[in-house]
Order: C-alpha cells, then structure tokens, then sequence
C-alpha cells in the first residue's frame, strides 16, 4: 500500500461512530541523554515527570511528560522521552539516522489486537504478530511507517489500573 492511500471500507464501516482510536496518547521523541532532556522540558517548559522506566525489551530508558494541568487535560497525553540503552536499539539507531527529535505519535485504543486485525485487514502492516510490552505494562504494537505516511504510527491499550497510570 502506497504513502496515506485510503483503503476502501464497507458502506457500514463508513458510517459506523465508533473509533479506533481514543485519544492521542503522546508523541514520542529520541533523545541521547533522557536526563538532560528531562531537565530541558521541566526547566524551559515547566513539564513534570508522571513515570520514568526501564523497558529492556525494546532497549529504551523512558520518560513520561505530562503536558499541562491535568485538569484542562483530561485524556491526559504526554511526551515519552526515549534514549537508548545500547547503541543496537530501534531509539539508538533512529538518533544515527535522523539525530535527536520526533519518533512516534501513539493512539490509545481500548483492545491494541482487535484494532491491529482491523488496520491489516485495511492493507496496513503492523511491525509485531502480537503486541509487545510498553510503558507501564501497557500493550503496543506499530503501524509501518510507509503504511501510515513516513509517521511511525504506535498503538498502545494502557495497562488495567488507576487512570493516569502512565
């Protein structure tokens, strides 16, 4: 499938209301020192750490960074800083390729393998046959950026928990 083609779609899924989609859950950003970049957002932009975590799996040493007042918030998106633990990782090699900055938007969804079946059977690739591991247990999986229009395209179903358990 070529860069933002629209797969056709059956005349009830044109107008059914439901989403994929629930909210933008953050955007991701490669950076190669996560605690310089977390002194820059908290000292220029007034930003405050929600979660920081270790996820060996996929080689990253993540920040969550809360945007605004939580109350004129309420989806509660973020900024997740990624710096790489090696110099092997996805984060690592994407800073050699393309140096500090945007990486990723993620969606939240309610049911990551149910939306993934949706976008393969539109035409979409997705990176993972099943959903791996993200922040704060969450489930994820990728959309294929050629599929999704050079946008590295995140799926994540947060974890069952309190809300606001980036």
């Amino acid at each position: 499938m070529s860069a933002m083609t629209t797969p056709a779609l059956p005349s009830d899924e044109l107008h059914d209301v439901r989403h994929l989609f629930t909210a933008v859950d953050h955007v991701g950003i490669a950076v190669p020192d996560l605690d310089a970049a977390i002194a820059f957002y908290r000292d220029t932009y007034g930003m405050r750490v929600l979660h920081e975590e270790v996820n060996e799996e996929q080689g990253v040493r993540e920040a969550m960074v809360g945007v605004g007042d939580p109350a004129s918030n309420p989806t509660g998106s973020c900024l997740q800083l990624l710096a790489p633990l090696s110099p092997d990782s996805t984060i690592a090699k994407f800073l050699d390729r393309s140096g500090p900055g945007l990486q990723q938007l993620a969606f939240r969804v309610d049911d990551v393998e149910h939306v993934a079946d949706v976008l393969r059977g539109r035409g979409l690739r997705l990176l993972y046959d099943a959903p791996r591991r993200g922040t704060s247990g969450s489930r994820v999986n990728f959309i294929h950026p050629k599929d999704a229009g050079g946008v590295l395209v995140e799926l994540v179903e947060p974890a069952v928990g309190p809300p606001g358990g980036h």
